[in-house]
């Protein structure tokens, strides 16, 4: 690559995008990759600081950055992804292609990253996305990458760093737990919940049972809803460590594969996770009732996206896993949840 005068650059094929910065007014491409620089074309591009023009020359060994920018595309581009059309100043954007849970290869893309003068950047993992939703941009940040580099980097990503899992319309049964409830002292406060929540994914509730704190009319209701089609059963009420509290014992004796009882997510600490017969059972903390957003928001989209939780997937929560509860709720795009 040589460097010439733009003065002397009319009739030049410019080899890469030239941006344009006007604070608070504009921020984009002044000039594309292969424009034929004219006579006009000088006094804005000296305007922008471009006293020489980059000129490639036949023979040179490396790879341009928006070529660069394809490889990295088909590193990054896994199931439920593509990329825009146009690479625009070297940078290539991945979308999503449905609504589903994004999964992102975390450590070979740090290992990516620490090659140097290549920038990936993405979404957190196990983040919730939408439809058409960017989530991840890559480039080189030179101009011209050595090919040796771009050579290690294909070498390095056997599989695509990103993918997409989408949500499964699940059938969704309910059980609440309390003598209150049960017995109309009060109004059952969680159920409206629940069903607000998971039809915000299309499911269908096909059953809502009510039970008093009695352990084994509980374990009838369970079995009961673990015969039906319904292939995620949610219980409220009776969660907590008092002595009449009865859902987890009865989840426990009848036979249900206890993943964890408790979570180092606030709210939500009292979460209890199982699976029998190939459904999950979730039992939810009161919380979850008048919180805007608990560790039901978290493992919900998870478990709709067809995943099998396990207690280490939970304990990861830890990290990032308490809600600050804005007054404006922005979630999910907050630190909520997201250091996993």
């Amino acid at each position: 690559m040589k460097k010439i005068k733009t003065v002397d650059a009319v009739g030049y094929v410019l080899q890469h995008d030239i941006t344009q910065i006007l604070p608070g007014e504009f921020k984009g491409r002044a000039f594309k990759k292969g424009h034929i620089i004219k006579e006009e074309d000088i006094p804005k591009l000296l305007s922008l600081g471009k006293d020489h023009i980059y000129v490639f020359e036949l023979g040179e060994v490396g790879v341009h950055e928006n070529d660069a920018a394809l490889i990295l595309g088909n590193l990054g581009r896994g199931e439920n992804i593509y990329t825009d059309d146009e690479i625009k100043e070297g940078k290539i954007n991945f979308r999503a292609k449905c609504d589903g849970i994004l999964k992102v290869d975390s450590e070979n893309l740090l290992e990516l990253n620490m090659l140097g003068e290549i920038s990936f950047a993405t979404l957190p993992n196990n983040y919730p996305v939408e439809e058409g939703e960017l989530i991840g941009g890559s480039r080189v940040i030179p101009l011209v990458v050595a090919k040796e580099k771009m050579e290690m980097a294909k070498s390095l990503i056997k599989t695509p760093l990103l993918k997409v899992v989408p949500y499964k319309k699940y059938r969704v049964g309910i059980i609440t737990t309390g003598n209150e409830v049960f017995y109309g002292r009060i109004q059952d406060k969680f159920g409206p919940v629940i069903k607000s929540k998971v039809g915000e994914y299309n499911c269908e509730v096909v059953s809502h049972v009510f039970s008093p704190d009695d352990k084994e009319k509980i374990k009838h209701n369970l079995m009961e809803a673990l015969e039906s089609d319904a292939e995620l059963i949610i219980c409220t009420g009776g969660m907590s460590v008092d002595p009449d509290d009865m859902t987890p014992t009865a989840i426990k004796e009848i036979g249900g594969e206890l993943v964890t009882y408790g979570s180092p997510v606030l709210p939500g600490a009292m979460l209890l996770i199982a699976y029998k017969n190939g459904k999950t059972i979730l039992g939810l903390p009161g919380c979850v009732m008048y919180a805007r957003r608990t560790v039901f928001d978290l493992v919900l989209p998870r478990i709709l996206a067809d995943e099998r939780l396990t207690f280490e997937d939970i304990a990861k929560y830890g990290h990032g896993g308490l809600c600050l509860d804005c007054e404006i709720c922005h979630f999910p795009h907050c630190s909520f949840g997201k250091g996993v």
